[in-house]
């Protein structure tokens, strides 16, 4: 295998930030895109859950997307801020809450009818804790500085998930800080690298493509 292969769909929000931390650690691999109502047999094989990012190695599969960040990280991670220990617990616990708290109220939020919620009472969970972000985020273009850090590219893609789901709620709340966080991340060019569009891959059409396609 000349490079690590990574099944990935472009909006899904545990793809996008594996795929920031390898564009970020300079890592080419290459990149499957997957219908995700249409898997292909190949990632089933080495990863039964069926469920992106998955990235595939000569001895190994990661079926992670915080596990396929530590990976690349592990290789380079020159291009993130250096946290301090009370940024590195803030960032783990603050990534903990997205994981679990944020993702479970987006999920009730976005597709209420799939789970026979009010989406309002979750919607009010996520600002919730969008709001008390919004208290430590920093004046700079990211949340601790103007380097982006690993609490970055871990939170960012469920908030703009979030987002999506209402924009006219989202950009009428008091939380301004991840408000303007959003908007700088969308117009980085690390979102516009690592949201290039990809046709989706089949084995017998062999078009996957290297990504990051700059290096």
């Amino acid at each position: 295998m000349k490079h690590p292969i990574l099944y990935s769909f472009r909006r899904c929000p545990y793809a996008m930030r594996a795929r920031m931390a390898i564009y970020l650690a300079d890592i080419e691999c290459e990149l499957r895109e997957v219908y995700l109502k249409n898997k292909p047999t190949e990632m089933l094989e080495i990863s039964p859950k069926g469920t992106v990012p998955v990235l595939q190695l000569n001895n190994q599969v990661i079926e992670e997307s915080n596990e396929i960040i530590q990976w690349a990280l592990s290789k380079n991670s020159k291009k993130l801020m250096l946290l301090n220990s009370e940024q590195q617990n803030f960032a783990l616990k603050t990534i903990h809450q997205f994981d679990t708290d944020f993702k479970h109220h987006l999920d009730r939020y976005k597709y209420s009818q799939r789970y026979n919620t009010d989406p309002r009472n979750h919607r009010d969970f996520c600002d919730e804790i969008l709001g008390a972000l919004d208290k430590d985020i920093s004046d700079s273009e990211w949340i601790f500085s103007n380097e982006v850090s690993l609490l970055d590219i871990s939170i960012l893609p469920f908030i703009r998930q979030f987002k999506i789901a209402d924009n006219d709620h989202f950009f009428n709340q008091k939380y301004s800080k991840a408000i303007k966080l959003l908007n700088q991340f969308e117009d980085s060019s690390l979102f516009q690298q690592i949201m290039n569009k990809y046709d989706v891959w089949s084995a017998s059409d062999n078009n996957s493509v290297l990504f990051p396609s700059a290096l």
